[in-house]
């Protein structure tokens, strides 16, 4: 049996889920004989896991066969059974598993109920593979805090707006779709008010035949007022502010030096079952976050378009000293049409 080929066909069946704050996983059913019975994946929270649909579709077909997964199977009970107990109860002889679970309450226990009743076990199949199809799962779960992607496009020479605050459009149309799968893949987008208040923005999923959930709309206000008709209150925005604010929209109060306690923030928003949240404005908020020291990846969409001078850059601050630098690894780079797009993760200061 080839597990690394049906490793992968299994991750790839994930792709397209967006079951936050559950992971996505993907199961595969093979007869005694090897063919290929069922195929599933566990679509959103709620529903049933990828394991139990599989074998539920396989039917009697599974009894002496095997189970490929991407996660470890698991072994509590939540708003479904534990899957543990359906592989158990479907006569399988062996599971073959891409990566262990970090979540505590699974991490090695539903691998060892597995062999504990006597059925096979082969591990760590595509550990990485995993990983990569679901990171934010794997962050948020290590760290109980979302993995917060900062967002930003600008010009060859390093300019996200023109001084007059111009930007549309400093990148193309395949490095805006690009940008609109970011938003697909992401839980919550967060905007500072400045945004808010000079943008409107919708903050939506503009995919062609796109029917997956929205992300949720998070705004960071200051002091200032904010607008009463702006289009994400329609969307249910969540707001977080550092006092109380005359709005009619539930406000979060968390104050903390200059503004809103951000830290705090991203901390509320993981114990809320937020896995990922992507950063998409201003330069205020993203540089408040990056001194923070809460920003876990970048993602840059570069245009091929040179602005020639100072207009607006894409974080707020001062750049006192090259030590005050902070260096990482740049850990993606790709052609969009005439743009370049690179990912990069920060380093340790």
């Amino acid at each position: 049996m080839d597990h690394r080929r049906l490793m992968t066909e299994a991750i790839d069946l994930t792709r397209h889920t967006r079951p936050h704050p559950n992971p996505r996983v993907g199961a595969i059913v093979l007869d005694a004989a090897g063919s290929v019975v069922a195929r599933a994946v566990h679509e959103a929270p709620g529903y049933e896991h990828a394991e139990a649909l599989a074998l539920a579709s396989a039917g009697e077909s599974a009894r002496g066969g095997t189970v490929v997964v991407t996660l470890e199977p698991c072994n509590h009970a939540g708003l479904t059974p534990p899957c543990t107990e359906a592989i158990l109860s479907s006569g399988v002889s062996s599971v073959v598993i891409g990566a262990r679970d970090p979540d505590t309450r699974v991490d090695g226990s539903g691998i060892a109920r597995l062999r504990a009743a006597g059925i096979e076990v082969v591990e760590d199949v595509a550990p990485a593979e995993v990983e990569a199809v679901d990171p934010a799962y794997f962050h948020h779960r290590r760290t109980g805090r979302p993995l917060v992607t900062l967002k930003w496009a600008a010009t060859l020479d390093g300019q996200a707006a023109a001084a007059d605050g111009t930007s549309q459009w400093i990148t193309s149309v395949e490095s805006r779709l690009d940008a609109h799968v970011l938003r697909a893949d992401s839980d919550a987008i967060v905007v500072g008010a400045g945004t808010l208040i000079a943008d409107d923005p919708a903050l939506n999923v503009r995919i062609p035949d796109y029917e997956g959930p929205e992300p949720m709309p998070i705004v960071v206000a200051g002091r200032r007022p904010l607008p009463t008709g702006a289009r994400l209150w329609g969307r249910g925005a969540e707001i977080y502010a550092p006092m109380p604010l005359a709005i009619d929209q539930e406000v979060t109060v968390l104050p903390g030096p200059g503004g809103v306690d951000l830290a705090a923030m991203v901390g509320v928003l993981g114990a809320r079952g937020v896995v990922s949240i992507l950063v998409e404005g201003g330069p205020t908020l993203a540089g408040a976050l990056w001194r923070l020291g809460l920003i876990d990846r970048i993602v840059v969409y570069l245009g091929a378009v040179v602005a020639g001078g100072v207009g607006r850059t894409v974080l707020d601050g001062v750049w006192e000293t090259l030590g005050d630098a902070r260096r990482g690894e740049i850990v993606v780079v790709e052609r969009l049409g005439p743009d370049i797009k690179f990912v990069f993760v920060p380093g340790g200061e």
